[in-house]
């Protein structure tokens, strides 16, 4: 059962079996120590590879018409380029709204959506055609997630603290989790999709969040700056970067507690999955590196150096796994490294501020939202 301690984090007693299905339990056991009547749920059948589905080859095929581009929000400049990923051209600057963080696939990745936090709006994209669209008003995206099953969209309101939870067909309101700190705005999914790992960005916690019964269930100060968050490919452990730490924490994904850091690098703020789910590509935005995390020993096996310096931010996997893009916030332009090597293969000046690029479209059966996070 869990407990909570001095220090104020809930904690978890470890149940035996394997890697995820004591994962599995013990955030049960959680939601049992704070007396919520929820039944038990059956663990996936192993072995547990989250990332099965994101494969080179395995593009859905409702998106087989969609033309491969990368989409670049400029937070400082209003704007978004759209990059021919092939040619690294810059097919076309538009304005979208006053401060765009992320470019988001929807669920069913029938459509993309702009971020606009200052704006108050998702600006919607049609990828067959590569523009904005009209604006629909949600306050405060910061970011915005789908729930595996589609059913539900995470609007992560970060300067309200808060989850909105929210139709992502109409995109009514249909309730509100409050999160009870600071910075809130990066996170992934348990494998069953129950489960939401939240970062905070400027308090220094995670937390847990309980997507059935809308609330709260486990937190813990588990760093200074904490950004990005991915699970591991088979859930036994959650991967979050770091900024202020320069590295990546490896928690107990039952409990939270750190097991082990990863000195990556200065700023460390993005994670992305090699194509075939052995590596973790950290991105260390004031140290102008990406480092390469081998998923089977947990260790830093490589560092990618963007020659003169630069500020690589968020971005994604293309989708024959031989590139990775990502954006350089302070710096004004796009980074392409080659996976194989990783050598710079270009970088693409873009607008002022470049942040959550998103490269559409990807492997995966649907998007669970950010920059592009598949299953």
């Amino acid at each position: 059962m869990a407990a909570v301690g001095n220090d104020g984090v809930m904690a978890a007693a470890s149940s035996d079996g394997s890697l995820a299905t004591r994962s599995f339990v013990a955030l049960q056991d959680l939601v049992y120590a704070l007396n919520t009547p929820l039944p038990k749920f059956d663990v996936p059948a192993l072995p547990l590879n989250l990332y099965a589905q994101t494969g080179v080859g395995k593009l859905s095929p409702s998106v087989a018409d969609i033309p491969a581009r990368v989409y670049v929000p400029n937070s400082e400049s209003g704007t978004l380029t759209v990059i021919d990923p092939a040619t690294f051209k810059i097919l076309g600057t538009y304005r979208v709204g006053s401060q765009p963080h992320h470019v988001v696939p929807a669920w069913d990745m029938g459509t993309l959506y702009v971020l606009d936090t200052a704006g108050n709006a998702l600006i919607p994209i049609d990828p067959r055609v590569g523009r904005p669209d009209v604006p629909i008003r949600v306050e405060d995206p910061y970011n915005l997630y789908f729930t595996p099953n589609g059913k539900e969209a995470i609007v992560v309101a970060e300067r309200f603290q808060r989850l909105d939870i929210r139709n992502p067909r109409t995109w009514e309101l249909l309730a509100s989790i409050p999160v009870p700190h600071a910075g809130v705005n990066h996170g992934d999914f348990s494998p069953d999709g129950r489960y939401f790992y939240a970062s905070c960005e400027y308090s220094g916690w995670v937390v847990v969040v309980d997507l059935v019964t809308r609330r709260v269930v486990a937190e813990r100060r588990a760093g200074v700056q904490p950004i990005d968050v991915k699970l591991a490919p088979d859930a036994s452990v959650l991967y979050v970067a770091d900024q202020a730490r320069n590295g990546v924490m490896v928690l107990n994904p039952t409990d939270l507690g750190e097991i082990t850091f990863l000195p990556t690098g200065a700023g460390t703020h993005g994670l992305y999955p090699s194509r075939d789910g052995t590596k973790l590509y950290a991105s260390n935005r004031l140290g102008g590196s990406v480092s390469v995390i081998d998923f089977a020993s947990r260790q830093i096996v490589a560092t990618w150096r963007i020659p003169g310096g630069g500020s690589p931010d968020m971005g994604g996997v293309s989708p024959d796994g031989s590139q990775l893009w990502l954006a350089g916030r302070f710096h004004g332009e796009v980074y392409v490294f080659d996976t194989a090597t990783g050598g710079l293969l270009a970088r693409i000046p873009v607008g002022t501020g470049a942040h959550g690029l998103c490269y559409f479209p990807q492997p995966g059966r649907f998007s669970m939202g950010h920059t592009g996070n598949y299953r």
